[in-house]
């Protein structure tokens, strides 16, 4: 594969989808509620109380995968632009969502 090849906006596409996926999964593993304001940014600090069900390997590995998915999007920023990179990461994030769900939610609060 060339540069020319390599660096299309279907490939950042496919690949920013891969990591994606891997995260989600890791999440779901982790009971780390994503789709929360800030619990990306408290993985990220290796905060992992954010985590719903303790497993070290697996945090861990969603800690380096989400600082994989900030750099892939920088260098599409950089390679696309702005505009193309929120356009591709928007349809990642839809193409998932029937597969992930809810699951990345916070859990429900229960009434006491």
């Amino acid at each position: 594969m060339d540069h020319e090849e390599r660096f299309t906006a279907s490939h950042w596409e496919e690949l920013l989808q891969q990591i994606d996926l891997e995260v989600d999964q890791m999440a779901i593993v982790c009971q780390v509620p994503l789709a929360e304001p800030g619990v990306a940014e408290r993985v990220l600090a290796n905060d992992n109380f954010v985590a719903g069900h303790e497993n070290a390997a697996a945090f861990k590995k969603l800690r380096g995968l989400l600082a994989m998915h900030y750099a892939v999007t920088r260098q599409m920023v950089g390679e696309l632009g702005g505009d193309a990179t929120v356009a591709i990461a928007e349809h990642v994030r839809q193409h998932l969502a029937p597969r992930i769900g809810h699951q990345l939610d916070a859990p429900e609060k229960r009434e006491t």
